[in-house]
């Protein structure tokens, strides 16, 4: 059910892999999901399955593309563009461990050594939004920092305010408009 005027971006998060469950920087490690993250990407499909969308896309990595398979979804376009925050040397790392060495770190306000910046993120994130601007309904599957990362373009906000949306695996958040406006219409539900 469309929720305003405008279009609007749906985002789905991948559903529980060991490392999501264990709080590990993941970004090209692909990891399957596990059982429980099966299960509940699996559930989904029924907030997910009336509806149209004219463009479906999914990140390539497998936690994605499989979380869009058990959705109904499996014919979803992948995109490089939806790939995970690269956390470099940080990959299979916790925060707790990078900040024995780094305190107060975070992805959003640290540099990610042999990773991405935020304005590398911000900049293949952007073409998303214009690809779902483009369209009535698009829907993505992708990873948790990427898409808090892609709802604060949407918003027309620096990608590092993603650090102000929690954003659970195996949830689904609607972007849109209300008037001109872009909006949150519905979030890490």
């Amino acid at each position: 059910m469309a929720y305003g005027a405008g279009p609007e971006l749906w985002l789905v998060r991948h559903g529980e892999t060991e490392w999501s469950r264990d709080g590990r920087h993941t970004s090209t490690t692909d990891l399957p999901l596990t059982p429980e993250g099966e299960a509940v990407a699996e559930g989904l499909s029924a907030v997910l399955g009336d509806e149209h969308f004219d463009l479906v896309l999914t990140s390539p990595r497998l936690r994605a593309r499989r979380t869009a398979e058990l959705t109904g979804f499996g014919s979803a376009e992948t995109d490089d563009d939806l790939v995970e925050w690269d956390y470099g040397s940080y990959e299979g790392i916790t925060t707790a461990e990078i900040r024995e060495t780094v305190p107060g770190w975070t992805v959003w306000s640290h540099p990610v050594p042999g990773g991405e910046s935020a304005d590398a993120v911000a900049e293949r994130l952007d073409r998303v939004v214009a690809r779902a601007r483009s369209v009535d309904q698009a829907l993505v599957f992708g990873h948790g920092h990427a898409l808090r990362a892609l709802a604060a373009r949407w918003l027309g906000l620096p990608a590092t305010d993603g650090r102000l949306f929690r954003l659970d695996t195996a949830t689904v958040s609607v972007l849109g408009f209300e008037r001109e406006s872009p909006t949150i219409l519905h979030w890490n539900a």
